[in-house]
C-alpha cells in the first residue's frame, strides 16, 4: 500500500509506464520525517515557495524569504517559520485556518536542488520559539507528513546577487517598503506601522 500515490497518480503512471519507477523513488526517497541531510538543506535555505487552500480547495502559492536559517527544524516531525509583516491579506495564513494541509518546496538555485515536504500548519504566537525572529507577527509550525526531493533537471541555475533588505534583523531598523508610501496604500495602514510616519518624520493624519 503506497502512502504517496493515489488512484490518480497510478492512473497516469500506468498510462506512461512509469509505475515501478514511482514505486522505486518511494521506497528509496520517500521519508515520513526530517532526516539530518533535510535538515540541513532546510536551515541553510534563504527561500521556499509555499502552497495552501482554502476550504473550497481552491490552491495559492506564495514565496517565503529570510536570512539562512529562518525555516528552523524542531525536530524530525516539526518545522517552524516566521510570518513577518507583508501586505495585509493573508491569504496564506488564512488559508490554513480553514485548511491546514501545506506544501513547502526548497530550492537551492546556485546548486540546483529541490526538497518537497508536506504537512499540517498551525498558527502560534511569536513568543512560543526560542530565540525568537525579530519582528514576527506569528510563527507557522508545521507538523511534517512527507519528505522527498525531486529531479533538479528543469532547474534554471541563478546566481544570488544580495539578500533583500527588508528582512527583519536584530538590532537593524527594517526599511519601509516604497509602495507603503504611495498615495493609494498610505492612508489605509494598520495603526503602528512604522510607514505611518513619512520620511520627513511628521505622521500621517
Amino acid at each position: 500500500m503506497s502512502k504517496l500515490f493515489g488512484a490518480s497518480h497510478r492512473r497516469l503512471q500506468r498510462q506512461f509506464d512509469t509505475e515501478r519507477l514511482a514505486d522505486r523513488i518511494e521506497q528509496r526517497l520517500f521519508r515520513e520525517q526530517v532526516a539530518d541531510e533535510d535538515r540541513a538543506f532546510i536551515e541553510r535555505a534563504e527561500l521556499f515557495f509555499l502552497a495552501t487552500a482554502d476550504a473550497a480547495g481552491r490552491p495559492n502559492c506564495s514565496y517565503k524569504g529570510g536570512d539562512p536559517g529562518f525555516v528552523r527544524v524542531i525536530d524530525p516531525l516539526t518545522l517552524v517559520f516566521p510570518n513577518y509583516d507583508g501586505n495585509g491579506m493573508y491569504i496564506s495564513m488564512g488559508n490554513t485556518i480553514e485548511n491546514p494541509h501545506v506544501g513547502l518546496l526548497f530550492i537551492d538555485f546556485e546548486n540546483q536542488k529541490r526538497l518537497r515536504v508536506n504537512g499540517v500548519a498551525q498558527l502560534a504566537a511569536a513568543s512560543s520559539v526560542v530565540p525568537p525572529y525579530p519582528e514576527a507577527q506569528f510563527v507557522v509550525k508545521v507538523s511534517v507528513r512527507q519528505v522527498f526531493p525531486n529531479c533538479p533537471r528543469y532547474i534554471h541555475r541563478m546566481q544570488r546577487i544580495e539578500p533583500s533588505k527588508y528582512v527583519p534583523r536584530p538590532a537593524a531598523r527594517t526599511p519601509v517598503p516604497g509602495w507603503k508610501r504611495m498615495d493609494w496604500a498610505c492612508d489605509v495602514l494598520p495603526a503602528g506601522d512604522p510607514a505611518r510616519v513619512p520620511e520627513d518624520g511628521e505622521p500621517l493624519r
